[in-house]
């Protein structure tokens, strides 16, 4: 007898969404409909140009921040394309607040970039740690920056 296995995938859209009630101002100051498009929008105005580019690089984001929350200490990386959405979610500090209210226990989970890059795997094996925690990974835009990651400062208490 067989036994069906039936996997979930996380969703980073309702991740976020599932934080407007702790920054309602959010989207009802700025006239969005939530705070996935509120983000989109941001990414937009700022450093992307194509929309579905901008969905793409949002959920990655979400999905590292969120295995890197779950997972402190272990060993993480993003490259450049994938970073642009992470730095997305910290600039918008109450969202990013949320965030780690919700995912890190309420504790602040601290960016702290290294002046080099690293050259180790260090992305493609984040990109597995992110599977492993239920997200679909976008091969992608993990691949187009593999060997190029902007890694975190260890030495900074749970950092990422």
């Amino acid at each position: 007898m067989s036994t069906a296995v039936e996997t979930r995938t996380r969703d980073p859209r309702t991740i976020l969404n599932a934080l407007e009630e702790r920054v309602p101002h959010l989207v009802t100051d700025v006239g969005v409909v939530d705070l996935w498009e509120r983000e989109v929008r941001l990414l937009l105005r700022d450093s992307v140009a194509v929309r579905s580019l901008a969905e793409r690089i949002l959920g990655q984001g979400i999905a590292y921040v969120v295995t890197a929350m779950e997972n402190p200490g272990t060993d993480m990386g993003v490259g450049y394309t994938v970073d642009i959405g992470v730095h997305q979610l910290i600039l918008d500090t109450p969202l990013y607040f949320a965030l780690c209210d919700a995912h890190n226990g309420g504790r602040y989970k601290h960016h702290a970039p290294l002046v080099e890059r690293r050259r180790d795997g260090v992305v493609a094996r984040t990109a597995e740690l992110i599977r492993a925690a239920g997200f679909a990974v976008d091969d992608e835009l993990w691949a187009t920056d593999a060997s190029d990651c902007s890694p975190c400062n260890d030495k900074v208490p749970d950092s990422h």
